[in-house]
Parts: structure tokens; C-alpha cells; sequence
């Protein structure tokens, strides 16, 4: 399980890190996060597994749940 910010100015954020990452483990569980309300990413959050900043213990609670229910 990794939790990484969406977006790293002058580094290497999540959305460029996931894919890098399947290719070691197909399997692997990820969030990203953002307090960047401007990433297009941003406009549907939820489809992809994003947490938007700043955010409660009990959303991230409720994205984990969401993951670790899923099949696979």
C-alpha cells in the first residue's frame, strides 16, 4: 500500500509513479492525493482512487476500506 501526492513540482508525483510501480508489482494498492483542485484528474476524484487534500482520517479510512474490499 503506497499513499502518494498527485502532483511533485520539479519531481516525480503519482500520476507519473503508478505506472512505474505495476510494472514491479501488478498488484499493488495505491492512493494519490492532491490539493490542487485544477488537475483534470481532480474533476472525478473518486473514479481513480484519489483522496483531494486536505482530508480526515475517515475519508482516508473510507478510500482504504474501498481498496482492500475490492477483489484481487
Amino acid at each position: 500500500m503506497v499513499i502518494l501526492d498527485l502532483t511533485v513540482p520539479g519531481g516525480m508525483g503519482g500520476a507519473k509513479t503508478i505506472p512505474e510501480l505495476l510494472k514491479i508489482d501488478p498488484k499493488i494498492k495505491a492512493i494519490v492525493s492532491s490539493g490542487y483542485s485544477n488537475d483534470p484528474i481532480m474533476a472525478n476524484y473518486q473514479d481513480y482512487g484519489v483522496v483531494p487534500k486536505p482530508y480526515a482520517m475517515s475519508q482516508l479510512a473510507e478510500v482504504l476500506n474501498k481498496i482492500f474490499d475490492e477483489k484481487g
